[in-house]
């Protein structure tokens, strides 16, 4: 099976070293890898270390400000130049309906600007997204409706918001090409797959049967990412025997 990695799980590493993680991550046996930026790194510098460690971009998470006009010819640069063909959105603030506006409208100027580059334009959730807010606003439902954008549902954070993740994918299954597979406790602790409470067994189960990409992402850094994450491979391994 081929999975990926969010590579905020391993943030600290990056950090200091990065080709040193990615090529740390590739041996542990993850086959794609989801940035979460580059530390000052250029372009071809990261291309040239996918190829080495022979990984390649699953997807980016971006903000939206790297996506405002003055600053998106040089984001579709990098990303072309990375192999990245999928950036998501890694959350917003959407607090007012005035905010939620405003971004509804950027990412949809946006986004057939992103296509005519071969970029595809997603969202990642947390979990306030799916609650309904004292406005009478349910950030999802708005983005649902409203937007083009793919969804990368991170069923962890469904799971925080009190929704069934496996029961959300088979509803949302058109637009979600890809997860977040992650582990962890009601109180937004993340831990380990298969040490904390979210149904991960039978979100991979989902995931597999709908086709959807498996991004694994391990925010407890316990003791280190690389220690975390490596223990979600080896559980994810289990499934194969």
């Amino acid at each position: 099976m081929d999975y990926g990695l969010q590579l905020y799980s391993v943030r600290d590493q990056m950090k200091e070293d990065m080709e040193g993680t990615l090529a740390a991550v590739a041996a542990l046996g993850y086959k794609a890898v989801e940035f979460a930026g580059f530390f000052g790194k250029d372009a071809e510098t990261v291309a040239a270390w996918l190829k080495k460690y022979g990984l390649r971009v699953s997807g980016t998470h971006t903000g939206a400000g790297e996506l405002t006009p003055d600053k998106l010819e040089e984001t579709i640069a990098y990303h072309t130049a990375i192999g990245n063909r999928n950036i998501i959105i890694p959350g917003h603030d959407t607090s007012t309906k005035e905010k939620l506006d405003a971004f509804i409208e950027l990412v949809n100027d946006v986004q057939p600007k992103l296509a005519a580059a071969g970029i595809q334009l997603g969202y990642h959730n947390h979990s306030h997204e799916f609650l309904l807010r004292a406005d009478g606003i349910r950030v999802h439902d708005e983005l649902w409706n409203r937007t083009n954008l793919f969804f990368e549902i991170d069923t962890y954070w469904a799971y925080v918001a009190g929704r069934d993740p496996v029961a959300m994918l088979k509803e949302k299954a058109a637009r979600v090409p890809v997860i977040h597979l992650k582990d962890g406790d009601l109180c937004h602790q993340g831990k380990s797959l298969g040490e904390g409470f979210a149904p991960v067994a039978a979100v991979r189960e989902t995931a597999q049967s709908l086709g959807m990409y498996m991004v694994v992402e391990s925010e407890g850094q316990n003791p280190d990412g690389l220690s975390e994450v490596g223990r979600c491979i080896r559980y994810l391994a289990d499934f194969e025997k």
